[in-house]
């Protein structure tokens, strides 16, 4: 099984780069978590942001492998706790199918993501930038992992 984390947004500041890095590099092949970056629209002063964030979903729908678990990070979504996302990820790995993690940008995600999403997730009922949920993702399923596996990481 692969995860995807499909995020709106390229060029991100050095720390957003390793922080990811470094908790998606722990995880086994056997979850490998796979980033794809799609280009965020251009915001201007006078930018239709309804439009930027309509055309940011299809891009973030066509990059979706085929037949992968949809999953669109959202704050109307359900919030897991570690337990919670360990038992989702026990669930995904002995299913084997792929799943697909959708982060929006700046100004959130399209209705049409939430929409074709098998499952909304959010991650807290704080708004949180964009950039920051990528590194969360990462360390809560290298955490999730950690879990089932009995590894120190994980202390409850």
């Amino acid at each position: 099984m692969k995860i995807h984390l499909l995020a709106v947004g390229a060029r991100m500041p050095e720390w957003v780069g390793k922080g990811y890095a470094e908790y998606a590099g722990r995880l086994p092949r056997e979850c490998a978590l796979n980033l794809l970056e799609i280009p965020a629209g251009r915001r201007g002063s006078h930018a239709d942001v309804a439009r930027i964030v309509r055309a940011e979903g299809e891009r973030l729908l066509a990059a979706v492998p085929t037949g992968s678990r949809l999953i669109a990070l959202d704050e109307r979504g359900q919030q897991w706790s570690t337990v919670e996302l360990a038992e989702r990820l026990s669930g995904w790995l002995r299913e084997g199918r792929d799943v697909s993690l959708l982060i929006g940008g700046p100004d959130g995600l399209d209705a049409a993501c939430r929409a074709r999403a098998d499952t909304l997730w959010s991650l807290s009922r704080l708004t949180l930038p964009h950039l920051l949920a990528r590194v969360m993702v990462a360390e809560q399923l290298y955490r999730a992992w950690s879990l089932l596996h009995n590894h120190p990481y994980h202390r409850p």
